[in-house]
């Protein structure tokens, strides 16, 4: 019945209804219909109280609309139209040189916002009609915007890994006190951002790789340029541009990894950074503050909403057995803890196709990381595992998200199926740093031990 209630709220959210609403309701009626078999105990829900408390007066969680609100500020404030205008302006001298613009700022604000909507749609925006004009391959262009455009999910400090430190926190609690460990120790979020670091800046490193080895086989894919088509940046132009966006990343991402703050407190500092550069650049009025905090409350409500459903949902799905169905599934896995990774790793990757990075993380990550960590995984080297896993989420056909969204501002200049083709190989790509990772763990553990021991 457990396996059974999973796939009929798989099979709802496909069907579009809103995630948060088809966890709780969908959970609560299964288990009224449960109850009547007697196959559920209902009393359960008395423990719901204290769940919605704990989640609604968790301080890892509080820097959730911190990190929201400072990317919603940046995105008003128009430091991604500044930073590819003038980078766009740096490396477009040269054969390929738009894509690397694109990739490096995809990274500024990937570190700085880490709002994947908002950076796909402001370099469709700004990006693509200039790559087009230039000649460049309208398939890999789109591709290359979608592929940067996810590096907010991987690359600190970033909200899905704050959502992944929370749940994997609890997970690795429940392991160790299954494993009779009784003062167990906690994940923070702050190892989870240094273990993606290198793992997000080595895929970044994959993408202009490939971009080189493409140029080199197929360089009318990359239009042409002469000298005089460009004009060259002033130094003055582009410190103005790059100056904000990195003092931004070094306070916030700086003081986290020095453990200066907690990532609550550098979120807070980030907001605050944020607004002196929105003021700075006079982009900051009364309206665009109104208009901020209103995405913050709306993304923040949806997040909060979301993890109630999920915790609707964790309770039944347990109270139905479904624990204990996958620790039995994963201790009769072929090959052990090794076939139980994969097992997990190929399902979350399949579920990336019809379901949101939120949905996974508090769905499906909740109920197999802690027998996971309890078989002796390394939770931060499974959690960057998962947070690369679920970056796909966001480029797989038919239902990617930076899909939608760049289809969504590209008009009739590139079409879906272009826009499908330009992003299977950087999803390639995606796969092999995940491979990589599985082989060299230490790729994710070496910064966290180094900094934190």
């Amino acid at each position: 019945m457990a396996l059974l209630l999973f796939l009929i709220i798989c099979l709802v959210l496909m069907l579009g209804y809103p995630v948060a609403l088809t966890l709780g309701g969908v959970s609560f009626l299964f288990a009224l219909v449960a109850s009547f078999f007697g196959a559920f105990d209902m009393g359960l829900f008395g423990l719901l109280p204290n769940r919605i408390f704990g989640i609604m007066n968790n301080q890892i969680l509080m820097a959730v609309p911190l990190f929201v609100f400072m990317g919603v500020v940046l995105e008003k404030s128009r430091i991604a139209e500044q930073l590819l205008t003038t980078m766009g302006e740096l490396l477009g001298r040269f054969r390929g040189g738009l894509i690397f613009s694109v990739f490096f700022v995809g990274v500024l604000l990937a570190a700085s916002t880490g709002i994947v909507g908002a950076t796909v749609v402001t370099m469709g925006l700004m990006s693509l009609p200039t790559l087009l004009k230039r000649g460049y391959s309208p398939a890999f262009s789109a591709g290359a915007i979608c592929a940067t455009g996810t590096l907010g999910q991987i690359i600190p400090p970033s909200i899905a890994l704050v959502l992944l430190g929370d749940v994997l926190s609890n997970a690795y609690q429940q392991a160790q006190l299954k494993m009779g460990i009784f003062n167990p120790k906690s994940v923070s979020v702050g190892d989870l951002f240094a273990g993606a670091l290198i793992p997000g800046l080595l895929l970044v490193s994959l993408y202009m790789l490939y971009t080189l080895f493409r140029l080199w086989r197929s360089p009318a894919d990359f239009g042409s340029v002469t000298e005089q088509e460009v004009e060259p940046a002033s130094l003055a132009k582009v410190i103005s541009a790059l100056l904000p966006p990195l003092l931004l990343i070094f306070l916030v991402l700086g003081s986290i990894l020095a453990g200066i703050a907690t990532p609550t407190e550098a979120a807070s500092v980030g907001a605050a950074g944020a607004l002196v550069i929105a003021l700075l650049k006079r982009q900051l009025s009364v309206l665009a503050l109104k208009e901020v905090m209103q995405s913050t409350v709306k993304i923040t409500s949806m997040v909060f909403l979301i993890l109630i459903g999920a915790s609707v949902f964790s309770l039944v799905f347990r109270g139905l057995g479904g624990e204990e169905l996958i620790h039995h599934l994963f201790a009769n896995m072929p090959g052990g803890v090794v076939g139980a990774m994969l097992l997990v790793m190929t399902v979350i990757f399949v579920l990336g196709f019809i379901l949101d990075f939120i949905e996974i993380t508090f769905v499906v990550v909740p109920l197999v990381a802690p027998i996971l960590l309890a078989m002796g995984l390394d939770p931060v080297w499974l959690g960057i595992m998962i947070a690369l896993n679920l970056q796909t989420s966001f480029l797989t056909p038919p239902f990617g998200f930076a899909l939608f969204y760049l289809r969504g501002v590209s008009g009739d200049t590139v079409s879906s199926g272009q826009i499908y083709r330009g992003v299977i190989p950087f999803v390639i790509l995606q796969l092999l740093m995940l491979i990589l990772l599985g082989i060299w763990p230490a790729l994710a553990t070496w910064l966290p031990s180094v900094l934190y021991g």
